[in-house]
């Protein structure tokens, strides 16, 4: 179930019917929750499920259940098993045949993706990235040509060495530095990598950070004559192709019109 990422009254009436009704939550942090609970008046039997405990805890939940107790899983803030062992904990459900129903709610990823004023139609989620060097570049070399726009998760303390990193496999691209979301000094800092890795280097950020950044630019199409594109046309009918597909591919490679080229080829 999705918990408030900040402002309480995010917590929609379903979400609080759903916590009033369960026999027992599992939660990240049970001090978390317990405020959680205490803001809504809600008094339920809390469990710790998380990432240092969760083979031996899923077990023990996942028991639980199948003696016919209902368990509503929550994060610290957002939508538990999104970056979050979670995931495994409802793994571990379907393998064993046991039902699980989502509480949507708040979650941070669209909510940045929403603010950074970067493209949204297609946007791909990192989650945090490695603290071991070698694991880090060898992500960010895997990202190097993605052309969605890209969400990461990042601690405030990590913020200016992975700028820095970025902005060394990426080069300078546009980025929104996304801040303490929903909550009073919320922030939104559409920038680049360049000027976000420079501003941070003597002003070290503050709160919850995620991180959006633009994806790559299309590969720049090789130029091609018309002429060369007849040639293209010419070869691909040699190979069998009829002459109007091997118009129109040569086309889509050129950027030359599919009439022009295939009028050539016929007279050719």
């Amino acid at each position: 179930m999705g918990t408030p990422i900040g402002n309480l009254s995010d917590l929609s009436p379903r979400a609080v019917e759903t916590l009033s009704q369960c026999d027992f939550i599992a939660a990240e942090d049970t001090r978390v929750t317990l405020r959680l609970l205490n803001h809504f008046e809600i008094k339920k039997p809390l469990i710790s499920y998380y990432q240092h405990n969760r083979a031996q805890r899923g077990e023990q939940i996942c028991r639980r259940i199948e003696g016919g107790e209902t368990c509503c899983l929550v994060t610290d803030a957002g939508m538990p098993a999104i970056s979050d062992p979670g995931e495994e904990l409802v793994a571990l459900c379907a393998q064993r045949g046991i039902q699980v129903l989502c509480v949507p709610g708040p979650t941070a990823v669209a909510t940045a993706v929403a603010l950074s004023g970067l493209p949204s139609g297609r946007f791909c989620f990192e989650g945090f990235l490695s603290v071991a060097k070698q694991s880090r570049r060898e992500h960010l070399e895997e990202l190097t040509a993605e052309r969605r726009t890209m969400v990461f998760y990042e601690a405030p303390h990590k913020l200016t060495a992975t700028l820095k990193d970025m902005l060394a496999h990426f080069g300078d691209r546009r980025c929104a530095i996304v801040r303490e979301l929903t909550k009073l000094h919320e922030e939104v800092i559409r920038t680049t990598l360049a000027a976000a890795a420079e501003r941070y280097e003597s002003e070290p950020p503050r709160g919850e950070i995620v991180l959006v950044v633009e994806g790559a630019a299309p590969a720049p199409r090789e130029s091609m004559t018309l002429e060369e594109a007849v040639e293209e046309a010419r070869r691909l009918t040699a190979e069998g192709m009829s002459a109007s597909e091997a118009a129109k591919t040569a086309a889509k490679q050129s950027g030359c019109k599919k009439s022009d080229i295939y009028r050539l080829l016929s007279g050719s």
